[in-house]
């Protein structure tokens, strides 16, 4: 079986579970052609993606003449069926957040895609984001001789799902991926139900290099203990839907009561200077520590010495990043949505918190840093119970794949 892959930027720092999917695919024997518009190459922390860059078609890549000389043979081979959906892309673009101009540049991509698709003898390429991906997926498709599939993580498609124009693209697809329940409720919403059989639960997983570390055999191993320092460690994009300006203005709060802690902000992003200034300005150099983008041998590192994994995001999909703590045998400190419920229970993983909450936010990571080691443990131990079940990238990745067979079939 083979196929396509087809992203807006890949790989990407925060798109390692696209990575993790690709590659258990690969050791199903799927070939994967993978296609992208473009990467961000200077930001690439994990060696891992960056081998990935020497084995992705970038789009926006091929010269002017090349694209030109592609358009053409579209536009020979089939004039009707070219201007057809040039008119559609128009129409999609006129309703759109992103303008009528753009969309026509989605069109070109589009006929690149399809182009590319037709002279490796791929059928289905699948898109991850229900956004700009997927709408360049949908255009190929409708120029013939390639379908299409794709996976809603959330938040942004249920933000703006008339301005993506979601219902259309899930229509048109052969199928659709959610990756939790909550968000495949929110894809039922967009949708009259005989159009709900097409849609299913895809978890996004965790490869050996994590799971390896799952202990539910025997004894724990050592580093589910809570290690003796307070150490709190924030992975993610430095942006405002993650929280992160909530949580100094909570860890201020922590200290102010005398409780000694340190918390570490892994990752970067528009909001770093935002988020500098408020260090500063409440005198907490020496409490946190922004570290940049990192690879995954150092997301690990930094998790094996912390208490906890905290994200007070104020609006998700189901961050990988508690995965892999939970997979380390770290509790966590999370919000109340999206599908962060699902895999994550007050009391038994973590603290689970209502968003935008400093009151609360301040509270749990008082209860983390006076919780006993043992606690710690049977948190980390529970975690790492429900990520072995919930979040193997072999298993979700047969899953995939037999949809994937059944679109083609």
């Amino acid at each position: 079986m083979k196929i396509a892959y087809f992203i807006n930027q890949y790989p990407a720092v925060s798109h390692s579970f696209i990575r993790r999917e690709i590659a258990a695919l690969e050791d199903r024997g799927v070939e994967v052609l993978r296609i992208a518009l473009r990467v961000d190459e200077p930001n690439l922390a994990d060696s891992a993606d960056k081998q990935e860059v020497g084995k992705t078609r970038y789009i926006l890549r091929i010269s002017k003449v090349a694209l030109l000389c592609v358009l053409a043979r579209m536009l020979a081979s089939s004039p009707i069926h070219f201007f057809g959906v040039l008119i559609r892309a128009i129409q999609i673009g006129i309703t759109s957040e992103r303008g009528a101009l753009r969309h026509l540049a989605y069109f070109a991509e589009a006929v690149v895609l399809n182009r590319w698709m037709s002279k490796a003898g791929v059928k289905h390429v699948h898109a991850h984001f229900g956004t700009n991906s997927t709408t360049v997926a949908m255009l190929a498709s409708m120029l013939g001789g390639v379908q299409y599939s794709f996976t809603v993580h959330g938040p942004e498609e249920f933000d703006k799902p008339a301005a993506i124009h979601l219902s259309e693209k899930i229509k048109r697809a052969k199928f659709v991926v959610a990756i939790t329940s909550f968000c495949r409720s929110q894809l039922f919403r967009q949708v009259n139900t005989d159009q709900w059989s097409k849609i299913h639960i895809v978890h996004c997983g965790l490869d050996k290099l994590f799971l390896q570390q799952v202990a539910v055999k025997s004894q724990p191993a050592e580093n589910t203990a809570c290690p003796e320092e307070n150490v709190f460690v924030c992975v993610g994009r430095l942006c405002e839907q993650k929280g992160q300006l909530l949580l100094i203005e909570a860890v201020r709060d922590v200290c102010q009561s005398g409780h000694k802690m340190k918390l570490i902000l892994a990752g970067d992003g528009p909001m770093r200077l935002e988020i500098e200034q408020k260090i500063s300005e409440y005198g907490l150099q020496d409490v946190v520590e922004i570290t940049g983008w990192i690879g995954g041998e150092d997301v690990k590192r930094y998790l094996s010495c912390s208490k906890a994994m905290v994200l007070p995001s104020f609006a998700e999909g189901l961050p990988v990043v508690i995965m892999e703590a939970l997979a380390m045998g770290r509790p966590v400190i999370t919000t109340y949505i999206a599908g962060i419920p699902e895999l994550v229970e007050d009391g038994k993983e973590g603290w689970m918190i209502p968003a935008g909450s400093r009151t609360h936010l301040a509270d749990a990571l008082h209860k983390a840093i006076e919780a006993s080691p043992e606690t710690c443990r049977q948190m980390g131990l529970s975690g790492q119970q429900k990520v072995a079940v919930r979040h193997d990238a072999e298993q979700e990745s047969q899953r995939l794949a037999q949809h994937f067979a059944g679109a083609l079939a």
